[in-house]
């Protein structure tokens, strides 16, 4: 009897210690080793993280309201929370994204942005976490490659590494991410080229790879990715021609590839595409601008500035439905200027620098 008591008296007082529906003891261990490795001076944001429940008002922390495990981190930087506006200053965080977050077997998102400060790499780790569904670090110093086995994630919807200091290529396995809709590289230093096996993310709607080193031609796969609306090459060290099928794509809508080393041809199928954004500036593009403008050519922006383009700029351009903002300047254009209504808003520096255009809003042809 007195054994049975005594078991009694300890489950009390574990009920008592341990309260009903709290985090487990090591989701609140892995947040704790997380928190060591980073160093946050002015807003004060770990101050919550305290007493045993890692699930009850932990600043950034949610849990699955059924298993109590840790789904969701989500620390910004940059916020409209009252601790932000509390303080008038943006975040600033430093240290390091320790491997223990990997133990956080459950995390559905991993939001670590905008810190300015947070360095060291992406623990390889992070690929093991098979419920992970958004891993968005936009806006630090992290270093390091991508981890190479990163395609693991088959339930990633959102890759968001913009804006850091990320070195080597785009790993292969990214094209196994087959949920992916969102892909941020922007502003690394990341190099090699783009994966021949790109078309295999038929999920992705949006990819910004600028601002980085990768070379190479644009693979021709990427048009198999259908659901693409918003394509950023730019400011890379892309080579070789822009392919045909790019115009071919159902819902691209935005096209940018300007600031590369992109020759060749201008693609007659971009034209009449569905595409409203066009920036192919500053490349080494050749020939004419192909006179297949018709009323499908609806362009809120096309820029083909800085370019090898001769030739006249071709009359059916006036049978284009809008052209909101066109700079073909710094070419070897000749000729007269076509006539359009749209075109009344356009101001010379649209057209300068070319070898021999003539007529409004230049000056007449003789």
């Amino acid at each position: 009897m007195s054994t049975l008591v005594w078991l009694i008296g300890m489950a009390i007082s574990f009920s008592i210690t341990m309260p009903v529906n709290a985090c487990p003891s090591s989701d609140r261990a892995a947040l704790l080793a997380f928190k060591a490795g980073l160093h946050e001076p002015h807003l004060g944001i770990f101050n919550s993280w305290t007493g045993t429940d890692c699930c009850n008002k932990w600043y950034g922390i949610t849990c699955d309201s059924l298993t109590k495990r840790v789904a969701d981190i989500n620390l910004r930087g940059e916020s409209e929370d009252p601790i932000f506006q509390k303080a008038h200053r943006t975040g600033y965080m430093t240290g390091s994204i320790s491997p223990a977050i990997c133990k956080l077997e459950r995390l559905s998102s991993v939001i670590i942005a905008d810190w300015k400060g947070i360095s060291g790499i992406i623990p390889p780790c992070i690929s093991s976490l098979p419920f992970l569904r958004i891993l968005d670090l936009i806006g630090n110093q992290i270093s390091g490659e991508i981890p190479f086995n990163i395609g693991k994630l088959r339930r990633l919807t959102v890759l968001n590494l913009a804006d850091n200091k990320l070195t080597g290529r785009i790993p292969r396995s990214l094209a196994d991410l087959s949920s992916l809709k969102h892909l941020d590289l922007r502003n690394n230093m990341i190099s090699g080229t783009i994966p021949r096996n790109f078309g295999k993310l038929r999920m992705m709607s949006r990819c910004l790879l600028s601002g980085n080193r990768i070379y190479g031609p644009i693979p021709e796969t990427i048009s198999y990715i259908y659901r693409l609306s918003d394509l950023d090459l730019s400011l890379n060290r892309l080579t070789g021609p822009i392919p045909d099928s790019l115009g071919k794509m159902s819902v691209l809508g935005t096209l940018n590839l300007d600031g590369n080393l992109i020759s060749g041809k201008l693609p007659a199928t971009l034209i009449n595409s569905r595409i409203s954004i066009l920036n192919l500036s500053r490349n080494a593009i050749e020939g004419n601008i192909p006179d297949v403008f018709d009323s499908r050519s609806y362009f809120m922006v096309m820029d083909l500035s800085y370019n090898k383009l001769k030739g006249s700029i071709p009359k059916s351009i006036s049978s284009a439905s809008f052209i909101g903002h066109l700079d073909l300047s710094h070419n070897h254009l000749c000729g007269a200027i076509p006539a359009a209504e749209w075109f009344e808003h356009l101001d010379a520096t649209s057209f300068m620098y070319n070898d021999c255009l003539c007529g409004k809003p230049l000056k007449a042809c003789s």
